[in-house]
């Protein structure tokens, strides 16, 4: 394989690799939101059960019904909590997924900037041996 088409199987990859981690990053950020709307309902959930007030004081029926709905409400913001820890543990996963992807780009443009410098040189030699070949050629020939 030849050093351009080399340079350009990496590039390409890099691009891919660009596009598999700003995919990531979008999934990232979409995590991000969704924990922060599972956090702002447990709030809310949490104010709720405490705003409902204490139910010994209220008579039989409706102490019994707000018992009821405070037990309702904590089951379901326990259950909420439940979600959002399995929702961290995904988050954890894809960022380490995030992490490697990015490691991998980063290697792969490591590589293809090293074997871009190491082309320049190759040109670079290229044509400092032709200029040299040429001043010899024009200094033999003034000297005939």
């Amino acid at each position: 394989m030849s050093t351009k088409n080399t340079i350009d199987s990496l590039g390409t990859l890099v691009r891919l690799r660009s596009t598999k981690v700003e995919q990531l990053q979008a999934d990232m950020a979409a995590q991000h939101a969704t924990k922060a709307r599972y956090q702002a309902n447990l709030a809310r959930l949490d104010s709720l059960a405490a705003g409902s007030g204490a139910s010994g004081a209220l008579p039989l029926a409706l102490a019994l019904n707000c018992g009821q709905y405070k037990l309702a409400v904590i089951a379901l913001a326990d259950n909420h909590r439940t979600d959002l820890s399995l929702h961290e543990a995904t988050m954890a996963v894809s960022q380490r997924a995030l992490n490697d992807a990015w490691s991998e780009r980063e290697l792969l443009g490591q590589v293809l900037e090293q074997k871009k410098g190491v082309a320049e040189l190759a040109r670079n030699r290229t044509e400092r041996k032709r200029e040299d070949d040429l001043a010899t050629q024009s200094w033999l020939a003034g000297r005939k």
